[in-house]
Formats: structure tokens, sequence, C-alpha cells
């Protein structure tokens, strides 16, 4: 039996900025469902630093694609907040995006969502004299649509906000831009991410490329 493909879709956040490509967390994922006996592949991400929605989606049809996945992750938004892009514009780039994920993967039962960390917490926010709450409010209110969005879908949704949080400003979680993820935050978040992605490749069934 061929092991279930596995496609993220992202930014800074699911390539990894800073780390090796095994430490990314769709990398960590793979090798955390596998230890528990789930034939996964290594993914395939469709992801670079800076991107927005509307990026993200220009690289989407650019990309060799290879439906249906049995798996798809989408984190995206960060950089939306970033730049100051409003909340609406982001809710309907959203939309479009997960259902173009769910497309992908043949069924809303092989998608998931990921939520967009806290940066206003990180050694680069406090160097930019940023308001750490401002930032989290922000990130609160993109992640309140995101979530919104997935669940009138029928679509996971899994927090791992809460996580970088915790992870805040220690040298540990962060690469050394003082910004991103580090392997050991990765870690933190793929705690959060596999049970959820074992019940979705143990129980759904696809639909076909068009469901």
């Amino acid at each position: 039996m061929n092991p279930a493909t596995f496609l993220a879709l992202g930014d800074s956040y699911t390539i990894g900025e800073g780390v090796a490509a095994d430490e990314r967390w769709p990398a960590q994922l793979a090798r955390r469902l596998r230890a528990l006996g789930v034939a996964l592949a290594d993914p395939e991400i469709v992801a670079t630093t800076g991107w927005t929605t509307d990026e993200l989606a220009a690289a989407m049809d650019a990309a060799t694609l290879t439906p249906p996945y049995a798996l798809v992750s989408l984190l995206i938004g960060v950089n939306n907040q970033y730049r100051g892009r409003a909340l609406d514009e982001y809710r309907d780039e959203f939309a479009t995006l997960l259902a173009r994920a769910r497309a992908l993967a043949g069924s809303p039962a092989r998608v998931f969502v990921v939520s967009i960390p806290d940066w206003g917490v990180t050694r680069f926010a406090h160097g930019q004299g940023r308001d750490a709450a401002q930032v989290g409010s922000a990130i609160d209110a993109f992640n309140a649509a995101a979530r919104a969005i997935a669940s009138a879908a029928g679509i996971a949704f899994v927090d791992v906000t809460a996580a970088s949080r915790e992870a805040g400003d220690g040298e540990a979680m962060l690469v050394a831009d003082g910004l991103h993820p580090s392997a050991a935050q990765y870690a933190l978040w793929t705690d959060e991410i596999v049970p959820v992605a074992r019940a979705l490749l143990e129980k759904a069934v696809p639909e076909g490329p068009g469901g």
C-alpha cells in the first residue's frame, strides 16, 4: 500500500524559515504519524516566507499539484496582518483558499487549518517596539475569521497560537532572527496537530477531486 499523500500550504511558518527541512512542523508531523503506525509520505509543501493569501493563491496556480491528497493543511494570514491588509479581504481570500484545499483533498474531512501564531510575543517584535497586546488582538481577529470559515465548511481547526504565546521569546523557542519558531517550538505545534491529523486520516473517505 502506498503511503498517504500530504500537501502543506502556507508561508514562513510552514516552510520553516530558519530551520532544517526535517525540522519544519509538516515534516515533524509526518514522522510522528509514521511512528504511530500511520503510513504518511513526506509532505509536499507550497509555502514561502512572506506570502500573503493572494500570493499563496498565485503560487498554487503555478504549482504542479497531483490531487487528490490524503491530507491538506492550510496556515496563512500572518503577512496579511503584518502588512496591514484588511480583515475583510483576508476573509474572502482565505475562504477561496480553503475551498481550493478541499478540492485538492477531495473531502473537507481531509483538510485542517492551523491557526496563525502570535509574533507579537517575539524578540523581533520587542526590538521593533511593537505593542504586543495590539498585535495579539489583531492575530486573534484573523484567527477568529479563519476558524469561523473552517467551521462553516466542516473543516478542522487546530490552535497553535496558545503554544506560540507560551513559547514567547525564549531563546530555545525561536531561531536566530528572533521571530520564527525553532524546531522545539514546532514540536509543540505538532503535539496539537498530531491527534487531529491522525483522526482525519483514519476516518475520512475521499469524495473525488471535485467533491
